[in-house]
């Protein structure tokens, strides 16, 4: 079972500092050249120069405040100049996030509203049961923007091996623990 994934964005100091720990951002101002040094030192100096820039252009998006729709702050983003590869994209724009029930659905690029991973549920129907017949009688009326993800229905029996076949035996006393410890410790003592 799914849920559509919300996010609101911001440029606060909380999110610019998830900004700069992002891996994406700090291999800005890392060198890959290892032989030339001169080269190495200019790599990153342009690297920390992108970083500011970056930083400056999301400072101008302050005054948006809180803007509840993912595709009108990429677009800000881009409009302040913030062009960069698209896994340096996302994970800024990921950094300036936070889950708000309140926000416009994320969707993919196809239009379809993106699953939020932290809000994935399961659910065992009964095998006889229609999967969609279950889910309008026993999910929507409490949860009505989760859809079933088709790709990941399994259909089965489960067969609980521990509750059929699981014996309980109570541990050894503690009294008798501690003397195979002592008399183990005193054997490799010997050794």
């Amino acid at each position: 079972m799914e849920r559509p994934l919300r996010l609101n964005f911001a440029v606060t100091d909380e999110r610019l500092e998830r900004v700069k720990q992002t891996r994406q951002f700090q291999s800005l101002a890392m060198s890959r050249k290892r032989k030339d040094s001169e080269e190495a030192a200019r790599e990153i100096a342009e690297g920390k120069k992108r970083q500011e820039q970056i930083l400056e252009a999301l400072e101008s998006l302050r005054p948006l405040g809180v803007v509840k729709n993912r595709e009108q702050w990429a677009e800000a983003m881009r409009k302040a100049g913030i062009r960069e590869p698209a896994g340096l994209f996302k994970a800024i724009l990921m950094a300036l996030s936070e889950r708000d029930e309140n926000a416009d659905i994320c969707g993919d690029k196809n239009g379809n509203p993106e699953p939020d991973p932290e809000l994935r549920d399961y659910e065992n129907v009964p095998l006889k049961e229609d999967i969609h017949a279950y889910m309008e009688r026993e999910v929507l009326p409490f949860v009505p923007d989760a859809w079933v993800d088709e790709d990941k229905t399994k259909i089965g029996y489960e067969i609980s091996l521990n509750r059929y076949f699981y014996k309980y035996t109570p541990p050894r006393p503690l009294e008798e623990i501690e003397a195979d410890l002592k008399r183990l410790s005193k054997r490799s003592l010997i050794c």
